[in-house]
């Protein structure tokens, strides 16, 4: 492997290397990135992957990021002479990807490009110029030579709706783009070190790919048909070439999980307008919390003929408010959706922020009329959304979520054995509320009674969290927040205030005392003491995840005062 390492102000820097027979990796490295999509917090940075495979015609699939564009080319031309570039291989139009399509054109306006229709038709919309271009659908090939045979497997919705995975029958390479992924930067290339990648992969899988579940089990049952993978080449952080198997099995079990929910919620979004995919899955990925399954839906993509079997399959319909001045068959589709839907459904509507949306207010009574049921109050965006806007977003999905499970859960807890019941219930513990923030305005918190100390060298803890939880997404590895220790005899007007339900996106802190940690969550000034922490693992278990913390700093403001003692009736729910 060959790395040149180029250092600039903000960590920019490219890797490369040959991965397979004619196949080389160029990798950008963006060390400092601490967001992606504004919603997802980073921990480790992420990479952006492109790649170069030469036959007797050569082929670049995907570019990179357009930050790296000075990088990015002076490496491409180490490894080739751009002008010897026959086919440009785009997995999907995400910027992030595709950056640097138009800027590679414009070098070599005689590269065909080689998409799905959906992402031809998104390049030309910031390409805006005549390009040579070859549409491929799943099965389609392209023979390059030297045994080079790119076989493209349909993928729509990982996480784009114009994803398209590339297989190369000569190496048994195969190019997924977003899939398969991690925002996880660091110089090595490959997937060697298992245990130091797993909490990323799985936060990138539940933050990206598990909205998408079925769309996963889909795509993954056409890779089946593949023969050997023995290479994934992804397009975010390191290449998969040591674990391709276990991690490969991973997706379709977290996949397998997520879509045994016995009911479905349907978000159409419009890809190409506004910020309306970003929304869509913040608020997907907040119904997914609650076992709900998700099926993703572009109304760019999706045929008119199926919405109305669509929508009559699903328990919940969430819709994203298209432009003002849509084209006919954008309305076209959106008066389907009104069309089909029944009043047994829950509704949720947002808009898109695109500048021009269609008014929320007609459509959401003429839903209301209809009989339907609001999921949560639509949620109105009046500038560029950000971080609390995307919490907002996730919660909203979480109260549509637990709408659809109530029944569910009230049947689960009568089926449960009464002296079971009875017995689990006599399990104790104290009174804790946890207290997290992540960035500037994201802010979280939760009253807690599942927590155990859990070892001495570090000073560590566990602390279960229910995964429909709204704090649950704050509590990732490495994240921080603080452990309020409530006081016995004096813990009620906290305890009453933290067990409100806050609206999507409240202040879960107005009119509570307060100070500002070390690690910059609030610390309850009314508590009896309080513990600084880090997570350091979480394990699944069930409907909740068990998140084990070392302690890096606490204070107790009453010594000879004791904490409050939490005694329940019962054991299966809260």
């Amino acid at each position: 492997m060959v790395a040149t390492p180029v250092k600039t102000a903000k960590r920019l820097t490219i890797q490369r290397g040959n991965i397979a027979p004619d196949t080389t990796a160029i990798r950008s490295l963006d060390w400092d990135r601490d967001r992606f999509d504004i919603e997802f917090g980073l921990q480790n940075g992420t990479t952006y992957n492109s790649y170069v495979v030469k036959g007797e015609k050569n082929a670049l699939i995907d570019t990179s990021h357009a930050k790296f564009k000075e990088l990015y080319f002076q490496e491409l031309e180490k490894v080739i002479d751009p002008q010897t570039i026959d086919y440009l291989i785009i997995s999907h139009t995400e910027p992030d990807h595709s950056g640097l399509v138009k800027d590679l054109l414009e070098i070599a306006p005689h590269i065909t490009v080689v998409a799905s229709k959906v992402a031809i038709q998104f390049l030309e919309g910031f390409v805006h110029k005549d390009f040579k271009r070859q549409i491929v659908k799943n099965g389609d090939r392209i023979d390059i030579g030297k045994g080079h045979i790119f076989e493209f497997i349909n993928a729509p919705n990982l996480h784009w709706p114009d994803t398209i995975f590339s297989y190369d029958h000569g190496t048994n390479t195969l190019f997924t783009c977003d899939a398969f992924g991690l925002h996880y930067c660091s110089a090595q290339m490959y997937d060697e070190n298992l245990e130091d990648i797993s909490p990323d992969y799985r936060f990138y899988y539940d933050c990206l790919m598990g909205p998408n579940a079925r769309s996963v089990l889909s795509a993954m049952k056409r890779m089946s048909a593949l023969g050997e993978i023995d290479l994934v080449a992804n397009g975010h952080g390191p290449i998969l070439k040591h674990n391709v198997n276990e991690l490969l099995d991973r997706y379709h079990r977290w996949s397998s999980e997520q879509s045994k929910g016995e009911k479905t919620v349907a978000v159409f979004y419009i890809s190409d307008y506004g910020y309306s995919d970003r929304i869509s899955q913040s608020i997907a990925k907040g119904v997914t919390k609650t076992g709900i399954t998700v099926e993703m839906l572009d109304l760019n993509a999706i045929d008119i003929n199926e919405i109305p079997e669509v929508v009559s399959r699903s328990a919940g319909i969430i819709l994203g408010m298209p432009p003002l001045n849509n084209a006919t068959e954008i309305s076209n589709k959106t008066g389907a959706i009104l069309a089909s839907v029944n009043t047994k459904q829950i509704i949720g509507l947002y808009e898109s922020y695109g500048g021009d949306d269609e008014p929320i207010d007609p459509f959401s009574s003429k839903l209301l009329n209809l009989g339907l049921t609001p999921g949560f109050t639509p949620i109105r965006i009046k500038e560029t959304p950000h971080e609390i806007t995307y919490q907002t977003c996730e919660e909203s999905g979480v109260d549509l979520g637990q709408i659809l499970t109530k029944k569910t859960k009230i049947e689960k807890r009568k089926a449960l054995d009464v002296d079971l019941d009875k017995a689990m219930g006599r399990l104790s513990g104290g009174l804790y509320i946890i207290t997290a923030q992540k960035g500037e305005e994201t802010k979280g918190a939760m009253l807690a009674s599942w927590v155990t100390q859990a070892s001495f060298d570090p000073p560590g803890f566990t602390v279960a969290v229910a995964k429909d939880r709204a704090i649950e997404s704050l509590l990732q590895v490495e994240d921080t927040f603080v452990l309020n220790i409530l006081e016995e005899g004096k813990y009620q007007p906290l305890m009453k205030h933290f067990l409100k339900r806050f609206p999507p996106g409240a202040d879960r802190f107005e009119g509570v005392n307060t100070q500002v940690a070390a690690n910059k969550s609030p610390i309850l000034v009314d508590a009896l003491a309080y513990l600084e922490c880090e997570v350091v693992s979480r394990m699944d278990c069930g409907d909740h995840w068990v998140v084990y913390s070392k302690v890096t700093t606490g204070r107790v403001s009453k010594p000879d005062a004791l904490t409050a003692v939490h005694h329940r009736k019962v054991g299966n729910y809260y």
